[in-house]
């Protein structure tokens, strides 16, 4: 494992990256279609709207993307429409499955499904649940591993990783990390 940056490899038929998180966890990031869950139990957002990066600023943790975990009898399609809702008031106008990530925990190991979406309308709410809300960011800093302002979940390769990937499907001539 490459503690300085990700590691590149073909694992059972599937492209994935490898990382060591913030918390010094082993990340495994995928880009393929669902390699290591079909039903995830968490979701992570990454959103544009009025061609800027909307962010929420979660209470302890800081800027991320809005995400969080699938509730019960729902999809996680579902979860990330309704937490990209809750966290910033943004209304999904387009969603795009991008990719999944896995993190071994010391005590367990959660899945992810990391989507792209697009933001048609920003709802001003009273209340944000465990976040104060949406943050607009023209661009993603340079820094952002070494920024404070920043989550925790904004400091591994699936940031980097997944903003490429998404630049490369999505965005042209956008600037970010």
């Amino acid at each position: 494992m490459n503690r300085e940056g990700p590691s590149n490899k073909k694992i059972e038929g599937f492209y994935m990256y490898r990382f060591i998180d913030y918390y010094h966890n082993e990340v495994v990031l995928s880009f393929d279609d669902h390699p290591f869950s079909t039903d995830p139990k968490h979701v992570w957002v990454v959103c544009r709207y009025q061609n800027k990066w909307l962010l929420t600023k979660h209470s302890d943790r800081g800027y991320e993307f809005p995400g969080g975990k699938v509730e019960e009898n729902e999809t996680a399609l579902e979860a990330a429409i309704r937490e990209v809702k809750e966290e910033t008031g943004g209304i999904v106008d387009t969603i795009d499955y991008i990719g999944q990530y896995k993190v071994r925990g010391k005590e367990k190991m959660i899945v992810k499904n990391i989507y792209y979406a697009t933001i048609k309308e920003l709802i001003t709410q009273e209340d944000y649940l465990e976040t104060y809300g949406p943050i607009l960011l023209e661009e993603i800093p340079h820094n952002v591993q070494k920024n404070r302002q920043f989550s925790f979940i904004m400091k591994d390769g699936v940031l980097l990783k997944s903003l490429e990937r998404i630049k490369q499907r999505f965005l042209t001539n956008v600037s970010g990390t």
